[in-house]
């Protein structure tokens, strides 16, 4: 359990069994009723349940025991272990979707004559007799076992006196593979061995679907914590370097940085000065110099000099650890999106229950036998599970997944299309999203490139190696020294020269808008070379076409503010802001939510991510560091902007084939569970039907591939 500042503390929990929206609401409400319990927050991606209690002596035991009796094991979470159990579940899932395809395809081959005939024939007494016995037992094994997910789901629930969609599931194949061996005892004509193996197959595709969906959705904040250094170079009172691990630096440490290496934690500098690359965290593609008694933020990478700083913080409370939190509750967030699917299962056990059992009470008493009246009940069960219901949204994202996956788009989460659909507002990160996020020289001068890049080469500084680019390949410059922050000298043909700031050259410390170096020989002419990150080929043709679909455009940067007009007056858009921190942009995107804007952020920085988890939708550029790719839902590659405009057209595309398909599987359910309570239909039509219904929903989301938008 943590501590908080605010004289309460967290816990966090890893629940396992908990799949959908129904499942969270249900764990965050009994949870946050509990005494002393602020609130309760489930991520239903990675399992994790955080709790917040209102003072420290908050009791952890009773929140366990109440997930116990809600349905739900937990344990203490664990980052390594919540990635097993996903893992474990994913292999499961998929032997037991392997088995039930095995089961289906080899009890229909003996099946499919008794239904048919053998070579044009009825089957006499006993050829059909052996038919069902080796149909039912290839089919009885394969179901227990495939069911398994099923049938553990509905115990817990049912032994905690509640009740899931997998008991009707559970219920229905049970008594369909009872009925079936009583069939075959007895010699009946009918027995539905196929249809419950087939049942399962097609319920296991959804959710293995729904499965891999999810599991694309890493956990960006593991990911932003491990951009911090695993260790620092701590130096004792008597100047001894010993290196440390990160968790184990305290506040008033002294710390080496040397060049070349990232700060561990938020702290301030005593010896030294140097430039930091802060783009990480601000996204500025200009350096920053730093120098005694100024604060540095963990995360930033020191370019030049050598920092001798002292830790202001530890590690779970820098700057990357705020971000990283940020992000979480972003997540946490995303996933109270209610999908329609589960919104109609809120409904459907109770209802389905209430038919079959009604469908057998009420034609054991007009006079059916209760053989009869059984097999309507179960044709009930049978014909009306979700399965259409369950593939109905996966189906969709899926198809719509591999036509953007062809457009250099990929999806992480189904979810998130849902999202992307419902956007009105457009909000865009500058660097290396509306620009290619690379410092390139403007007009550059063979010959005037051709004198400093001898020097250039000798640097890593970013706008060096821009300088660098543009030259054919000059030889290194000789007696080179480096002065942090400044800039770089030697002997370049016998004369000294310098390339750096304009005062470290000797010119005027003059400033313009954009990023610059300086050049020249002692006692000679000074050369100014100019830098700027180009604007994306279609980012106004792009912004052109998000405003004709009725969305609104704005752009948020921790660059300079001139830096982001000057983009912003390229591209038309009137809406910007510059020099704006992670924790602002994130505040940002909340605000516009509470004036009833649904945003979607495209950013690729460490300075994006806490705005990409909490706004409504979120994109990253294939260049995106990795915490951002996986803060965002969709990732494009490319430097075509254009993908984001086709994207929100196949997700409104997809939108469309899922609320088709809901409006047919309520039609299908309308017709199909009254035909069965009449005794129209009986198990093995009333499965074929439910397969049937499947396969609409199936083709309805593969007219995705074909679709114009």
């Amino acid at each position: 359990m943590k501590l908080a500042k605010d004289g309460g503390a967290t816990f966090d929990l890893l629940v396992k069994g908990a799949r959908c929206a129904a499942c969270m609401a249900k764990i965050e409400t009994g949870v946050a009723a509990l005494p002393g319990v602020r609130n309760a927050r489930l991520n239903l991606t990675s399992g994790k349940l955080s709790v917040a209690f209102e003072s420290r002596s908050g009791d952890p035991g009773l929140i366990m025991s109440t997930l116990k009796k809600l349905g739900y094991d937990s344990a203490p979470y664990d980052p390594s272990q919540a990635a097993a159990a996903q893992d474990r579940e994913g292999r499961r899932l998929t032997l037991a979707l392997g088995v039930a395809a095995f089961g289906a395809g080899n009890a229909m081959m003996f099946s499919v004559p008794i239904w048919a005939g053998l070579f044009g024939q009825e089957l006499g007494p006993a050829a059909l007799t052996m038919m069902q016995w080796a149909s039912g037992l290839i089919a009885t094994p394969c179901a227990l076992y495939a069911g398994m997910p099923f049938f553990q789901s509905a115990w817990r629930s049912l032994r905690v006196g509640r009740a899931n969609m997998d008991v009707p599931i559970s219920i229905g194949v049970i008594l369909t593979l009872g009925i079936s061996f009583t069939e075959t005892l007895l010699h009946g004509k009918d027995t539905y061995f196929d249809a419950a193996i087939s049942l399962l197959f097609l319920l296991l595709i959804g959710r293995w679907l729904d499965h891999k969906l999810r599991s694309r959705a890493r956990g960006a904040a593991a990911d932003l914590l491990a951009m911090q250094a695993p260790a620092a170079t701590v130096l004792t009172a008597d100047g001894v370097q010993h290196r440390r691990p990160l968790a184990e630096i305290e506040v008033g440490d002294l710390i080496l940085v040397r060049p070349g290496e990232r700060l561990p934690v938020d702290a301030r500098v005593e010896v030294g000065n140097s430039e930091l690359d802060n783009a990480l965290l601000t996204g500025e593609s200009r350096p920053v110099r730093v120098a005694i008694g100024e604060l540095c933020r963990a995360g930033a990478l020191n370019l030049s000099g050598m920092l001798t700083v002292r830790a202001e913080a530890r590690s779970d409370d820098s700057a990357v650890a705020a971000i990283a939190r940020l992000v979480e509750a972003g997540a946490q967030s995303k996933s109270r999106y209610v999908r329609l699917a589960d919104r109609a299962a809120s409904v459907y056990v109770p209802v389905v229950h209430t038919a079959a059992a009604l469908t057998f009470v009420l034609g054991w008493s007009l006079g059916l036998g209760p053989r009869e009246a059984l097999l309507r009940a179960v044709a009930v069960l049978i014909i009306t599970c979700p399965c259409a219901l369950g593939l109905a949204v996966p189906a969709v994202q899926v198809a719509a997944s591999a036509r953007l996956f062809r457009r250099q788009v990929l999806v992480k989460s189904g979810a998130a299309l849902e999202r992307l659909a419902e956007v009105t507002h457009v909000v865009f990160d500058k660097t290396g999203v509306l620009t290619l996020g690379r410092p390139t020289l403007i007009d550059p001068d063979p010959d005037a490139v051709a004198l400093a890049a001898p020097l250039a080469r000798a640097s890593s500084h970013p706008l060096a190696r821009a300088l660098v680019a543009e030259d054919a390949g000059t030889d290194l410059a000789l007696n080179v020294v480096e002065t942090a922050g400044q800039g770089v000298e030697g002997v370049i043909q016998g004369r000294r020269a310098r390339l750096g700031r304009a005062s470290f050259v000797g010119c005027d410390d003059t400033r313009g808008s954009e990023t610059e170096l300086w050049f020249g020989f002692d006692d000679d002419i000074k050369i100014r070379f100019r830098f700027a990150d180009r604007i994306r080929p279609d980012a106004r043709e792009t912004i052109e076409a998000l405003r004709s679909r009725g969305l609104s455009v704005e752009i948020l940067s921790g660059d300079l503010p001139q830096a982001v007009r000057t983009v912003a007056e390229a591209l038309d858009v009137r809406q910007w802001c510059g020099g704006m921190t992670p924790a602002d942009k994130a505040a940002w995107i909340q605000s516009l939510a509470t004036v009833g804007h649904r945003s979607l952020m495209v950013g690729d920085g460490l300075n994006d991510t806490a705005a990409l988890a909490v706004a409504h939708a979120a994109m990253a550029p294939g260049t995106a560091l990795d915490a951002s790719q996986n803060a965002a839902d969709l990732v494009f590659s490319g430097d075509a902007l254009g993908s984001v405009v086709a994207a929100i057209d196949v997700a409104r595309a997809a939108r469309r084939r899922a609320l088709e398909n809901f409006g047919f599987s309520a039609l299908y359910n309308l017709i199909a569970a009254p035909a069965a309570m009449f005794g129209l239909i009986n198990p093995f039509l009333a499965a074929l039907a439910m397969s049937g219904s499947s396969l609409v929903v199936t083709l309805n989301a593969l007219r995705m591939h074909r679709a114009g938008r």
